[in-house]
């Protein structure tokens, strides 16, 4: 399953995952048919025209998920579709009508237009951690077989309560419906997404991983008890799972678990000039971290290549790089460990920058 020239459609392409996902799709030889709110704002999608193979093979089309038959054209003759687009607003003030509707919505829209198109051989979910996890007490670990107790998350409304809501209640519709319409249907459950980044705004989810590095102390709580994926393990995760023909159900991509006191000592390790707290409210030092088995996904023949430091010290490179985070405190810019940091930020992306020069220069060659 999968072959150079195929072409498969990346909804939600513009985001965090979703451009990440694009880039390696093109370099794996697949022509891409992207979806995005509005291919005409070039300041939302110029890093996807800007991609390797992007001028040959990647196209933009305008959809919504909340208007049934927008995907039609795009994805019509695809092979594969990869729904990552979801409405993601934690500050909705109706979350209801803005978040969880329309992202029930979406991915039933999307699926009626597999029907319609005959020729998608595999949908590919970007589903959400969110999925699994979300109840009053946390079990020591979690598999695919797990489920979110939605009126448990109604009722407590945590920060994010929403988007677990949507996440959940759409993958269920969808999976209904996959069976009911023989659809080859696949979930991805990736847990915290935490790496570079090629959009210019900062992704949702390194709002809440950065979190105890900028102070957004509403986030503390989803980081309490956190589990963590690399970007990059995450989008090949995704090209695996469609490629490989015995791929079937859910898998969670997940590569460690941790507590909010193991993030923000790696934080603090990494980054001493952002002087990350020693303590949070509520959370005992000897909290014990809640595992996501990966094991369904890598019995599979799937391996992780980052590490914890890889995620953060990227993520952060990444914000720095894009102007959203402040390279390091006045005071500490003379901080022996502060230079050495700065020193691996930049071989990391001078690395980065290489690569992706390196597949330029052979997208050119081959035109």
């Amino acid at each position: 399953m999968g072959v150079e020239g195929e072409t498969v459609c990346v909804t939600g392409a513009a985001g965090f995952i979703g451009s990440w996902l694009v880039m390696r799709l093109l370099e794996r030889g697949y022509i891409v048919k992207a979806t995005v709110r509005d291919p005409d704002n070039l300041k939302k999608v110029q890093h996807l025209l800007d991609l390797p193979y992007a001028k040959t093979n990647l196209t933009l089309w305008k959809a919504d998920l909340v208007d049934e038959g927008s995907f039609d054209d795009a994805i019509e003759e695809c092979t594969g579709v990869f729904h990552v687009a979801t409405p993601m607003d934690f500050e909705s003030k109706d979350p209801e009508n803005e978040v969880i509707k329309p992202t029930i919505e979406g991915m039933l829209n999307i699926m009626r237009s597999c029907l319609k198109a005959k020729t998608v051989r595999r949908l590919v979910f970007t589903s959400s951690a969110g999925t699994v996890n979300g109840e009053e007490h946390q079990q020591p670990e979690y598999d695919e077989n797990c489920w979110t107790d939605i009126d448990f998350c109604r009722t407590k409304k945590m920060t994010g309560w929403m988007y677990f809501v949507s996440k959940t209640l759409a993958e269920k519709a969808a999976w209904e419906f996959a069976e009911q319409n023989n659809i080859d249907f696949i979930s991805i459950i990736p847990t915290l997404v935490v790496g570079p980044f090629l959009m210019s705004s900062m992704p949702p989810s390194l709002i809440t991983a950065l979190s105890p590095i900028t102070r957004c102390e509403a986030h503390y709580s989803i980081l309490k008890q956190i589990q963590l994926v690399h970007l990059d393990d995450l989008c090949n995760a995704h090209i695996f799972l469609f490629e490989h023909p015995e791929a079937k159900g859910r898998y969670i991509c997940s590569a460690y678990n941790a507590t909010i006191m193991d993030v923000a000592n790696l934080l603090r390790n990494k980054f001493p000039e952002y002087n990350v707290p020693t303590k949070f409210k509520d959370v005992d030092e000897n909290l014990k971290a809640v595992s996501f088995s990966s094991k369904k996904l890598t019995d599979l023949g799937f391996s992780y290549k980052y590490t914890e430091e890889d995620m953060f010290i990227e993520a952060v490179a990444s914000c720095r790089e894009k102007g959203l985070l402040p390279f390091c405190n006045e005071t500490q810019v003379n901080d022996e460990s502060s230079m050495e940091m700065k020193k691996q930020e930049v071989d990391i992306t001078s690395k980065k920058q290489a690569e992706l020069k390196a597949v330029q220069t052979e997208a050119n060659s081959a035109k």
